[in-house]
């Protein structure tokens, strides 16, 4: 096995913590899927949401213009792209 680059003997593979499948909620789950997911996933399951229904602010791509479903993720109507995983976390168990 590869050691990482500060030699504390653990594995260069990806961090277990952050592949482990989580569990979204069901207002995520109506995004995502309800089957357990890694976080890394789910981040790019959003994103093929918030692209495929075309909810970036035109103006300000760093915005995320919530519907619906986004709205029972979010808790509000505009998120930045840096507090949705925030409000992802919140989210999975």
């Amino acid at each position: 096995m590869a050691k990482n680059p500060t030699g504390e003997g653990k594995s260069a593979t990806a961090n277990s913590a952050f592949m482990k499948p989580l569990q979204p909620s069901k207002e995520l789950a109506a995004i995502v899927g309800a089957a357990p997911l890694p976080r890394s996933e789910v981040v790019s399951k959003v994103w093929e949401y918030i692209k495929a229904n075309s909810l970036q602010n035109p103006e300000n791509k760093r915005e995320i213009l919530a519907d619906d479903k986004l709205e029972g993720v979010f808790g509000k109507k505009k998120v930045t792209m840096f507090e949705m995983n925030k409000h992802l976390a919140q989210h999975l168990k």
